[in-house]
């Protein structure tokens, strides 16, 4: 029952973010053609708009040599778990000299985080640079709005969550990057990314940092995101 109730809020967080990220794309990317929400068949690396956010750090997906060799699965140019996907950046663009520099700092991550464990009102507020209502205020409030009246308990409220966890980032980032993706139906494994492998990498960026300054890099990081959603 325990595994039924996980696997139902999975797909109740799934089919809420199907429609919410194509219109979050299409209003801070404002691709031609816009991504339908309704197709996910026209997502994927099929989509320049979605292949731009997944496309690997490391390559460049304004080359054309790059975009058709993603699309054919060329060797060199195989999409795997193991490389941060431009969605996570804020900016969708990593520093070479510095990897970690915007990382997990993406509006799109931000509104996919807000949208599943606030409401999808609430992703609404976040502005570019990841700005949003303090997680923490939000759950000190009472549970009626000014005029008194009874609102919806959210998610985060429900689990009691006091600050944001590097397995709920990890979490919004799977299914965010499956919003991306032209697959129909959730599976562990799209193509040759594995979505199970992807969480632990982030936990264990997260969890398992290599020494003290990326252990304070970590917490700053963690700190931002208590405060921006």
């Amino acid at each position: 029952q325990l595994r039924q109730g996980a696997d139902g809020a999975r797909g109740d967080d799934t089919s809420k973010l199907k429609s919410l990220v194509p219109d979050w794309v299409n209003r801070e990317l404002k691709p031609n053609p816009p991504v339908d929400p309704e197709d996910k068949f026209c997502r994927g690396f099929t989509n320049d708009a979605c292949g731009k956010l997944l496309c690997p750090t490391e390559l460049d997906w304004n080359d054309p040599i790059v975009r058709a060799g993603i699309r054919d699965r060329v060797d060199g140019y195989v999409v795997m778990e193991m490389s941060w996907p431009a969605f996570l950046y804020a900016g969708y663009t990593a520093d070479q000299n510095n990897l970690e520099e915007g990382l997990f700092k993406s509006t799109l991550l931000v509104q996919a985080f807000k949208a599943i464990f606030t409401s999808p009102s609430s992703a609404k507020e976040v502005t570019g640079d990841g700005d949003g209502a303090n997680i923490i205020e939000n759950n000190r409030r009472t549970k009626k709005d000014f005029s008194g009246r009874k609102v919806k308990t959210h998610v985060a409220q429900i689990i009691k969550m006091q600050k944001v966890s590097a397995r709920s980032i990890a979490y919004v980032s799977c299914q965010l990057r499956f919003a991306l993706s032209s697959v129909t139906s959730w599976r562990s494994v799209d193509s040759d990314f594995d979505y199970i492998q992807f969480w632990y990498i982030i936990v264990d960026f997260f969890e398992r940092p290599p020494g003290r300054v990326a252990q304070r890099n970590v917490d700053r990081l963690l700190a931002w995101w208590t405060r921006y959603v």
